[in-house]
């Protein structure tokens, strides 16, 4: 029987449940700071290892510190809450904070230069995103065990859009902590990670519904060598291969990918088989986690690949045309998105708060269609644009996809059977990370697509206009369009490092100072970037009214009532789960896990 609310016990859970708010908050924002951090500064970091990141082949350590740590945290993070499931979702987490405090200390101690540094740097991002995995997979589990139903949204959108705006603070960080010590960026995590680890081991408590079983191996090691294989064929998609811009048609990476892919529908047919899955196919039959699943991949396609392309038309034309130097330009594309992390902060608790009253289909619908005007609202933009009108629609973009963010995963989390949270809310997180590395994928292809059909005559044409000799503008017009990407994205005016200081000095005192100057190179790529930014998003558009259409279509979520209380949610999981349909696993599968949950046909 359930406990009534007026009992000692309630007040305990009351007040357990702002701890597990706080610290889960804080091992999230903590990891996803971390995700973006390396973003601003990465060329502090290249400068402190000695390495030039526009050198033949450093391009591939470029793109692995940034992409290694996403690529881990989506491999490992179904295994890692179905462990929590099984063993205990705290105890899980705690080894999380404790990973990714070593990882982060590991990281602000490299002791190499060159290469050595950066592989030292690739290895040990690694294991940071092995710590995020931990923490991401028993996050939301350990917090949908602590609030009764009818306050969940909320503790969930705060958690949820702490970690979304991370990945946005972690930009001003990097672009502050950078020019000081590059360390520093890595060097930050450890007091957090030390505090938070203690805290989690005093404070928190398993309270979830645990469910011993073996654990399925074959299926773990199909899933993540399928989907490694997959994003590192994405990875290599990007850069140049031979001739062609990028390496989409070479034959490595259609083996990966079309490996990848092999290997990932074959987990289906063994998890389908196996008597203890590690990914529990019959939850898509929840209706809700379905297509709240399938919209929050979509919304984070949309996402993923939007932080570089504002970061890139920031760095490498705007701030250059408005006299910031290509130095400073870091830290001020990180203080300029500032509306965008505004935007989810203001939006995602509040809309998480008012999901919890009237449900949550209404929030999870609008959100999208908002960051679609968004996107539309950028097409229209010219490439250099007025600021205010900027922050205007960075703010709209904030605030719709935070608007979505919280009551998508209320929704999500609330659908699911107590003793499948851990699990299922690990899927979500699989989905969303690993779309953000595809994301990443399929805007750079789009932009590299725009860039090559445009660029090269107009980077010859500049430069033999500018008095360099046209073979060998010719030839620099033909570099594969990621460097020049890269070196808009690093802060760096390549116009310099390509032609040297040899050339330079040959030409006339003015050609050199226009060439040299910043807004050379800006003009240079403004109309082949724009061309390649469109396209990139009209993509991201149409993910989003997709996403809204597929979230209207989850039928309606009414709200709890407001005097439900933990114990009596967590009895009534029990009692509607064994009355549902028992899959082979021993799942429950019904339309919803929650009888308050009602869905229309």
């Amino acid at each position: 029987m359930p406990r009534d609310s007026s009992e000692p016990a309630g007040e305990v859970s009351s007040n357990y449940k702002w701890i597990a708010l706080s610290n889960t908050t804080l091992g999230v924002l903590m990891a996803t700071i971390d995700s973006s951090i390396t973003l601003i500064a990465m060329p502090n970091i290249f400068l402190g290892i000695h390495l030039d990141p526009l050198g033949r082949g450093n391009s591939f350590y470029l793109l692995w510190m940034i992409l290694g740590f996403l690529v881990v945290t989506s491999v490992l993070v179904v295994s890692l809450g179905r462990l929590g499931d099984m063993f205990g979702r705290v105890k899980m987490y705690n080894l999380g904070f404790v990973i990714y405090t070593v990882g982060s200390l590991a990281l602000s101690v490299d002791w190499m230069y060159g290469r050595a540094g950066a592989t030292w740097l690739i290895v040990m991002r690694l294991v940071q995103g092995v710590g995020s995995a931990f923490l991401v997979a028993n996050a939301s589990a350990i917090l949908t065990d602590a609030f009764p139903k009818n306050q969940r949204g909320m503790a969930l959108g705060i958690n949820q859009v702490a970690g979304i705006s991370g990945s946005f603070i972690g930009l001003v960080l990097g672009g502050f902590l950078g020019p000081i010590d590059w360390r520093l960026i890595f060097l930050i995590s450890v007091p957090i990670g030390l505090f938070g680890t203690i805290w989690a081991y005093l404070k928190l408590e398993d309270r979830g519904v645990r469910r011993p079983s073996s654990i399925d191996w074959l299926g773990n090691s199909t899933f993540a060598l399928g989907l490694i294989l997959l994003m590192v064929g994405i990875t290599y998609g990007i850069e140049p291969s031979g001739k062609s811009p990028t390496g989409w048609t070479s034959l490595p990476v259609i083996l990966e990918l079309s490996l990848g892919t092999a290997l990932l529908v074959a987990f289906f047919f063994i998890e389908a088989k196996v008597a203890n899955p590690m990914f529990k196919i019959p939850l898509f039959r929840i209706r809700t986690y379905l297509f709240g699943t399938f919209s929050t991949f979509l919304v984070a396609v949309s996402r993923g690949g939007l932080m570089f392309m504002l970061i890139i038309w920031l760095q490498g034309i705007w701030l250059p045309l408005h006299g910031y130097s290509f130095a400073a330009t870091p830290l001020w594309a990180g203080i300029y998105m500032l509306p965008l992390t505004v935007g989810f902060l203001i939006a995602g608790p509040m809309s998480g708060h008012l999901s919890d009253r009237f449900g949550t289909r209404l929030f999870a619908t609008i959100g999208p269609i908002g960051t679609a005007i968004a996107f539309v609202l950028l097409l229209l933009m010219p490439v250099d644009f007025w600021y205010p009108y900027f922050a205007g629609v960075l703010l709209l973009s904030g605030l719709s996809q935070g608007m979505f963010a919280a009551p998508n995963r209320a929704a999500v989390m609330n659908s699911l059977p107590a003793e499948n949270r851990g699990v299922g809310g690990a899927m979500n997180s699989t989905f969303q990370n690993s779309a953000q590395v595809f994301s990443i994928g399929i805007f750079f292809s789009l932009m590299i697509a725009g860039l090559s059909a445009v660029l090269p005559h107009t980077m010859a044409k500049g430069l033999i206009t500018h008095g360099v000799d046209p073979a060998m503008a010719q030839g620099l017009s033909h570099l594969p369009p990621v460097s020049i990407l890269f070196a808009a994205f690093l802060g760096y005016n390549p116009i310099q490092r390509l032609l040297g200081e040899k050339v330079l000095l040959r030409l006339s005192h003015q050609n050199y100072l226009i060439l040299t100057g910043k807004k050379f190179f800006p003009k240079l790529i403004s109309g082949a970037f724009s061309s390649g930014l469109h396209e990139a998003f009209i993509f991201a558009l149409v993910a989003c009214l997709i996403a809204a259409a597929v979230s209207s279509a989850r039928g309606r979520q009414a709200a709890s009532p407001p005097g439900e209380t933990q114990n009596s949610a967590n009895e009534r999981n029990k009692d509607s789960a064994s009355l549902s349909v028992a899959g082979k696993s021993g799942l429950a599968v019904s339309e919803s896990s929650e009888p308050e949950s009602e869905e229309s046909a």
